[in-house]
């Protein structure tokens, strides 16, 4: 057995509430979010994440907040310089959004996809090139665990309980076992936990 996969890594990156929650009642609500994502263990989770990547998968939905809100970032006054990093990696890199509802992608080095995500992630893992990073996208994070197709899943652990909404983890899923690689605590009880799937 290995953790490792020869080539590329398909990588997911989600926030979770402590009860396991990836949004509350009101999924466009995401203010329980924002006082953990700009702590340091945070910050550092994620730039653990998309250095080492060079391709970012999202959904349709994320990739409008994603791309509508982080080039903003680049030059803001203030910005912390992770995110900045972050913000230009994000516009720099190549981009594939999934959606069978987007003609044409108004995002620069972005491809617009209409398949299903496991085969997304196999067409890619066959070509040259870094981690494929998928970023907050439930809806391809959860296609993916179905699929057996994620070599690592990060997660950012937030101390709240939102008592409801939709969970990342639903049954059904494939039975696998997971080795944790990383692990920190940080400011307000944030916890990041990154885990390599045994194959």
């Amino acid at each position: 057995m290995t953790t490792q996969t020869a080539g590329r890594r398909v990588v997911t990156n989600m926030a979770l509430s402590l009860d396991g929650h990836y949004a509350g009642h009101d999924p466009r609500d995401m203010g329980w979010v924002m006082p953990y994502a700009v702590t340091d263990v945070a910050r550092d989770h994620l730039t653990s994440l998309w250095e080492p990547a060079t391709t970012a998968l999202l959904g349709r939905v994320n990739a409008e907040g994603f791309l509508g809100f982080w080039p903003t970032v680049i030059g803001m006054e203030g910005a912390d310089p992770r995110d900045e990093a972050f913000a230009k990696w994000l516009v720099d890199t190549d981009k594939v959004v999934l959606s069978s509802t987007l003609g044409e992608a108004p995002w620069e080095r972005t491809t617009i996809v209409d398949q299903p995500a496991a085969q997304v992630v196999a067409d890619l893992k066959a070509t040259d090139g870094g981690d494929i990073l998928v970023l907050s996208s439930a809806s391809v994070i959860k296609a993916l665990l179905a699929a057996d197709a994620v070599d690592r899943l990060a997660l950012t652990v937030f101390p709240v309980f939102l008592g409801g909404g939709p969970r990342l983890f639903e049954d059904g899923l494939p039975a696998g076992e997971w080795t944790l690689v990383s692990q920190a605590a940080g400011d307000h009880g944030t916890l990041s936990l990154v885990y390599d799937r045994v194959r």
